[in-house]
């Protein structure tokens, strides 16, 4: 592992701070933004800003989790099983992952962008119209850590973002309740994560350390200026500026050559 110069590591940090403010701004993890960032502004491969990014987000998942737990209660026993099955599922997928060539996995993770953004688009009539859909049975929720699971580990993000939508829409949980279910399994997920594409030598220490440091300082803080903001306009600025990155990062290697 290289050290940063001092000017450097000084840039990283804000830099860390500035992706922790939006991702908690945005409530969707610091990840979404930092993974084409590290790939588009500092010319990392796919693998290498996946799990760089992992490293900027475990701390501040833990943090979060932590938090979370003392105001919410977290049905401990559901989220053991689920969030077994998903770690283990993160270890295979991200082993897979960080084997797969830079240009295949940057394409897949712009096709995730792009289908968040649609269905940040769409969640209010998704939501409307799924009212009266039928439930599935309680005991297949542990399939959601399945998805959740091959999110975190082919993408290094999104597990949350799979979890919630799954658990709410599929299986008729409480919206309180499937965020502290997905918490829950997305952050053991993280470390699996992490230490996967750690040992497939794709993470860099002496930027993730400083993003983590960063994002830990400022996170609340976007929470906070989140509340105060209307959530409909954010959403659609949201949804506007993944569907612009994930449309780079899709056309890039044939303009840039």
């Amino acid at each position: 592992m290289h050290f940063l110069a001092v000017w450097d590591l000084m840039a990283v940090l804000f830099l860390g701070a500035a992706l922790g403010f939006f991702g908690g701004l945005f409530g969707i993890g610091g990840g979404i933004i930092a993974i084409p960032l590290l790939a588009l502004a500092f010319g990392m491969d796919q693998a290498l800003a996946q799990g760089t990014s992992l490293a900027m987000m475990v701390p501040i998942l833990a943090v979060g989790l932590w938090r979370y737990s003392r105001k919410r209660p977290i049905p401990w026993v559901s989220a053991l099983w689920i969030g077994l099955l998903a770690s283990i599922t993160t270890w295979l997928v991200a082993h897979f992952a960080t084997q797969l060539q830079p240009d295949i996995l940057r394409g897949v993770f712009g096709l995730f962008l792009l289908f968040l953004a649609f269905q940040m688009l769409i969640a209010k009539q998704r939501h409307e119209s799924d009212s009266g859909c039928s439930r599935l049975n309680p005991r297949l929720m542990p399939m959601v850590g399945v998805a959740a699971g091959t999110s975190m580990g082919l993408l290094g993000v999104g597990g949350g973002l799979v979890a919630t939508p799954l658990l709410t829409g599929l299986f008729g949980q409480r919206q309180a309740l499937a965020q502290s279910l997905s918490m829950a399994l997305v952050t053991p997920c993280a470390v699996v994560a992490l230490a996967t594409y750690s040992v497939a030598d794709c993470v860099d220490w002496s930027m993730g350390l400083p993003l983590a440091f960063g994002g830990l300082l400022t996170v609340s803080a976007g929470v906070a200026v989140a509340h105060q903001l209307p959530e409909r306009k954010m959403r659609l600025l949201f949804a506007v500026m993944l569907m612009g990155t994930a449309l780079w990062l899709l056309i890039k290697p044939y303009v840039v050559g």
